[in-house]
Parts: C-alpha cells; structure tokens; sequence
C-alpha cells in the first residue's frame, strides 16, 4: 500500500497520513462508548514509546536534513538549526501559556457546556497545528532528495504522532462525558481537536515545495515543536506511572524502532 502512495504527490502524501493520526485521535475519543477505563499501563508505555519516536524522528528526519540543506545553500548551519529549532518550541510554549491563562478565566466563567467544550478542545488543536505542519515539511523535504530525509522516516513521525494523538482524544472526550454530554457528542468534540493536523500538514508540504530556501529552517522549526510535546507532555505523563522505569524503557524502544526505521531501512 505505502509502494503506491510513494507515487502520489507530496502534499496528498502529508494528507493521507495526518488523515491516519487524525484517525487515530477520534479512535481515542471512542473509549467514552466504553463501560471501562483504558488501562493506565497501557497508555502511558505507548505515550512512551511515541516519545522516543518522535525524538529520535526529530533528528534524523528534520534536524540532520536541515542542517545538510544548510550548507548546500551556503547558509550557516548551526545558525539556521538553532533558530529555526528555539522558534519551534517558542510557538508551543506560548500557545501552552496562552491556553493555561484561558483556562484560569474559564474556572471563572458561569457559562454552558459549549464553551467549556470550546475551552477544552483550544487546548489540544493548540498543539495539532505544528504537529501536523511537522508531517507536512517532512514530507515536502523528500522532493530535495536529501540523505536524512526518507519515506520511512517521515512515515515514521506521522505514525509517533499519530501514536500521542490517541491519549489526546480521550483528553478531550472523557471530560466532556463527565461534565454531562452525551457519548455521541463527546466523541465528536474529541475527535474534532486532531482535524487541523491535514490541514496544516498540507500546508507546511505545500510551502517547502514552494519555497526551498525556507526549508532548513522549517524542518528545525517542526524538530523544536516535536521536542517541545516530548518534554513538555509525553514523557512527564508517563513518568507518573508507578512504573516509570518501564516507561523510560519504551521510551527507549520507541526511539530505536525509528532509529533503525530510518538508518537502516532508509
């Protein structure tokens, strides 16, 4: 199947797979037509395994291209990885702060459901955005050919991001349910938060095309954003299992599986 999606353009490449995560983002908001909770251990060693996905993705699919590009166009390649890799988490850590100073004003508010809703799902469509702007300008990077940028590896972060999407749409579902939506109308909020992830991934592969000498810079941007999730939710929230040693485990594996995926088999 991924043989006759390699022929497609790159854009509708980056479609396709943000359409996985966005897949898998409402099969998380399905647990609310469940009668029992997720198991705990479960979630967070693939939070984990996710983590070490999208870290080691960070480097060989966006960092080491980037700063490859970097010099064959002459720029300085420290330069451009650094400021396009700080901006990456700059643009997350301000949408976190922004959301957590809605958030105090939305204790306060004596408003209905709706908004509440609305309030929840900002938080995780927050994050969505450079996610699947991420996909995208991985997947617009294969046009250039270059060595550290490959099919597998940008399929390969799709599927780590796809992986962190599942829990997020439960984020989303299971506390509507709890304040009082229906099941239905649960899963359709939670499963909405993840339908900016096509969109910008189709976006970010359509400006790399358009304009490669931005290219270094937006595959930095994307590693720093990815960095960020990592730091900043995954790897915390699985940490607060009773058995976080396992978890780092996972976290391990996961960052190995993407690391052979994309050495090896790139």
């Amino acid at each position: 199947m991924l043989e006759s999606i390699s022929h497609l353009a790159f854009p509708l490449q980056a479609l396709i797979a943000t359409l996985m995560t966005w897949g898998i983002t409402a099969l998380g908001a399905c647990v609310v037509f469940l009668l029992k909770s997720p198991n705990r251990n479960i979630m967070d060693a693939m939070l984990g395994v996710a983590g070490g996905v999208m870290i080691a993705a960070s480097f060989w699919s966006l960092l080491s291209p980037s700063i490859e590009m970097s010099e064959s166009l002459g720029m300085c390649p420290w330069l451009v990885a650094l400021g396009g890799f700080i901006c990456g988490g700059i643009l997350l850590f301000m949408g976190d702060r922004i959301f957590t100073h809605l958030s105090e004003k939305r204790a306060a508010m004596q408003s209905g459901g709706l908004k509440r809703c609305a309030m929840l799902i900002f938080s995780i469509t927050l994050h969505n955005i450079p996610e699947g702007m991420a996909i995208g300008v991985a997947f617009g990077s294969l046009a250039y050919g270059l060595e550290g940028s490959t099919q597998i590896g940008a399929w390969m972060l799709a599927l780590g991001i796809g992986l962190q999407n599942l829990p997020e749409g439960m984020a989303v579902s299971v506390p509507l349910r709890r304040e009082g939506f229906s099941r239905s109308r649960s899963f359709f909020y939670g499963q909405l938060s993840g339908i900016v992830e096509p969109i910008s991934a189709v976006l970010g592969a359509l400006l790399v095309l358009k304009v490669r000498t931005c290219l270094p810079f937006l595959l930095a941007f994307a590693a720093g954003a990815m960095i960020y999730v990592v730091v900043e939710e995954l790897i915390p929230e699985s940490q607060t299992n009773e058995n976080k040693d396992w978890m780092a485990l996972f976290t391990l594996i996961g960052f190995s599986i993407m690391m052979v995926m994309d050495v090896a088999l790139g």
